[in-house]
């Protein structure tokens, strides 16, 4: 696989809506932290769907290695 399918294949995952509700729950954050307003319910909720998102490609990531291995 070429450098051009690689980057067409990562740009593809991005847009999947796990990926873009992460990201937009992100720039709010980063929005509210900067003027000071984040609550305490938007950071539990913002601190589960991260932890998540991030879980299950960790997870994507073992299953390969070990199919793999």
């Amino acid at each position: 696989m070429d450098m051009k399918e690689a980057l067409v294949n990562r740009l593809a995952r991005l847009l999947c809506v796990k990926s873009l509700v992460t990201l937009a729950l992100t720039v709010v954050f980063a929005v509210q932290a900067l003027r000071g307003e984040v609550g305490q319910d938007f950071m539990t909720v913002y601190t589960v769907i991260i932890a998540f998102y991030f879980g299950t490609q960790i997870e994507r990531a073992a299953q390969k290695e070990s199919g793999a291995g």
